[in-house]
């Protein structure tokens, strides 16, 4: 696909603003879609209200759609919503709730067009878990079905904040390239290949 795929450690429109700036100029985007969706158990008004002041401080406008259950992920008018973005971001720390309610609905297509059309879709934190296939289980450390936008291969987010032995689980249980993404670092895939921004490990080859 001719645009890129964004996966950001941590610190959604808090630790990014310099990268940040740069996929929007390159996507062209002067608005943003906001999927506030893997923290739908939790505060999800809380990622909106930064992407407000991150949007302040970028100069962009932020829409932030509240697709929160598999129902509203199957609206035709949400997932145009999306699709006529250059830019979405995917927020939230449940990535398990990520991909059941958007895997295989009109919203997920729609981050297909957005790529497609060389656009921009980043996934922060455990959201850029979900975007890989398979994804890290936050209840245990396993490996589960992930939504694939990126296939073969697991990101460790915020692996800063993972004790020795958690790390050492998760390298025992998983078979693919694992890339353990600190907070501040991020991982970008677009048709020029792979770039990494800050410190981060991979283990592994990572595939093509």
């Amino acid at each position: 696909m001719p645009g890129t795929i964004v996966l950001q450690g941590g610190g959604p429109f808090s630790l990014h603003d310099e990268l940040d700036r740069r996929l929007l100029s390159d996507a062209q985007a002067d608005r943003v879609v906001v999927l506030p969706t893997a923290d739908a158990f939790e505060r999800p008004e809380v990622l909106v209200a930064a992407a407000m002041s991150w949007a302040e401080r970028l100069d962009v406008q932020v829409e932030a759609l509240m697709v929160m259950s598999r129902i509203e992920a199957m609206d035709d008018g949400a997932a145009d919503v999306v699709r006529s973005a250059r830019a979405v971001w995917l927020v939230g720390d449940n990535p398990i709730h990520l991909r059941s309610v958007v895997k295989d609905t009109p919203i997920w297509d729609a981050l297909h067009d957005v790529l497609r059309s060389g656009g921009v879709v980043v996934g922060c934190a455990a959201s850029a878990s979900a975007l890989c296939d398979p994804m890290l289980d936050p209840r245990g450390g396993a490996l589960a079905l992930g939504l694939g936008l990126l296939s073969g291969m697991t990101v460790v987010p915020q692996s800063e904040m993972l004790t020795p032995d958690r790390q050492a689980r998760v390298r025992r249980l998983t078979d693919v390239p694992l890339v353990f993404l600190p907070s501040t670092s991020s991982l970008l895939r677009s048709d020029a290949g792979w770039e990494s921004i800050g410190p981060h490990e991979i283990v592994g080859e990572l595939p093509n």
